[in-house]
């Protein structure tokens, strides 16, 4: 039983050396799984290209190497590591207490996630000053929704009104930061890079699940966790991958399983680490051993092995 990630070794290094060169102020992100590629390993690799590593939260600042500074993107409630924390409010900072931290304020953007308001951004500033702490600039992260143009434009408004500081950003190709930094040049400019940097090569990366057994079904006969009905004659594929991977049915409920250069039809929701297939009589059909694509975002995704080809 594996689900393996196999990544063209010399192609997917080619990509990350490229995109790294071409962005002045450089922030690799490295959080959660690391981008299915395992974040101690990443945060590692992430240190060959910056002195200043992002990670989602103060649980994951362990995994950056000593002699690179940790900036932690989530705002936090509790003790906080010797990193560059995020603080979106009045009630952030006072979780921070007494000691002084090194501190990015959050601006909140049109995502309407965690962030001071655009026009409380300078008092913002000026409490986390007061209160002893080093801020290090603020921090913009716009919606997933819209161009790089848009997140752009977006960003230069939150900014014209907010006194010149390190600005922070993702969410932008290296022609729209440029064009910011250009138009900005009293500020410095910090541009975050997770999937970009680590994924933007898609032809690099393949996922694949081995099959750990079939069987002829017939229509009507009932099989899996949940007792569901057969739906035509064929073949029931047992898949290697399952829900203890991170993997599950596509967002609009399809399977993330194919071969033979076909969708493979789940029979019910995948479950721990195994997954099942039914295969019509005259559809492409995998024997045990055989592999099957597994199409799933590697951010939520845990390979059992990666194999640098």
């Amino acid at each position: 039983m594996a689900l393996v990630l196999t990544i063209d070794s010399a192609r997917w290094n080619q990509h990350v050396a490229r995109t790294a060169a071409e962005v002045s102020g450089l922030v690799p992100v490295v959080k959660g799984n690391g981008y299915g590629l395992g974040r101690d390993w990443l945060a590692t690799r992430a240190a060959e290209l910056a002195s200043v590593l992002a990670v989602g939260t103060v649980h994951e600042v362990h995994s950056v190497p000593a002699g690179c500074t940790p900036v932690v993107l989530t705002p936090s409630l509790g003790p906080c590591p010797a990193a560059v924390v995020t603080v979106g409010s009045a009630a952030h900072l006072e979780a921070l207490g007494r000691t002084g931290h090194r501190v990015l304020v959050k601006i909140r953007s049109s995502m309407g996630r965690y962030g001071v308001d655009p026009a409380a951004a300078r008092q913002l500033l000026a409490t986390a000053r007061d209160g002893g702490h080093e801020v290090w600039g603020v921090s913009i992260h716009p919606p997933l929704t819209g161009t790089s143009a848009d997140h752009a434009a977006e960003i230069a408004g939150l900014i014209e009104s907010i006194e010149p500081t390190a600005v922070w950003v993702s969410h932008l190709d290296t022609t729209d930061y440029d064009e910011l930094r250009r138009r900005f040049p009293d500020r410095n400019w910090w541009l975050r890079l997770g999937t970009r940097l680590w994924h933007g090569d898609k032809s690099s990366l393949q996922l694949r699940a081995d099959v750990l057994d079939t069987r002829v079904v017939k229509r009507g006969e009932i099989a899996g966790y949940h007792g569901a009905a057969i739906p035509f004659d064929g073949t029931l594929v047992m898949i290697g991958a399952g829900s203890a991977h991170g993997v599950a049915p596509l967002a609009d409920g399809r399977s993330p399983f194919h071969f033979g250069r076909q969708r493979m039809k789940l029979l019910e929701s995948p479950h721990m680490h195994t997954s099942m297939c039914i295969v019509p009589t005259d559809g492409p059909t995998p024997r045990v051993g055989e592999w099957v694509d597994v199409q799933r975002p590697l951010i939520t995704t845990q390979p059992d092995r990666i194999d640098w080809a």
